[in-house]
């Protein structure tokens, strides 16, 4: 399994407030499938990050696209492979 980091900055505040809820339970289902291995909003309140586990970059692409944030324009995302490190 990789870990994916998708970044979701803030495209449209009043959008990304409507379909937070969507977002949320989104990312609750994707956590109860083992697919999520952090996330969380930035303080500054500029966006997100979501940390994906997956077997490819096209499965951590297509998790990312099926974000409610995602399909409703609410935010865009970046998506990089990340190599982890725990010490």
């Amino acid at each position: 399994m990789k870990y994916f980091a998708v970044l979701l900055p803030m495209l449209d505040p009043d959008k990304s407030r409507e379909y937070r809820p969507q977002h949320l339970a989104y990312l609750d289902k994707m956590r109860e499938e083992g697919r999520i291995f952090a996330n969380g909003k930035f303080a500054d309140g500029t966006g997100g990050l979501v940390i994906y586990k997956a077997e490819s970059l096209e499965e951590a692409q297509k998790l990312a696209e099926n974000d409610p944030f995602i399909i409703h324009q609410a935010r865009t995302y970046e998506l990089h492979e990340w190599d982890i490190v725990i010490a």
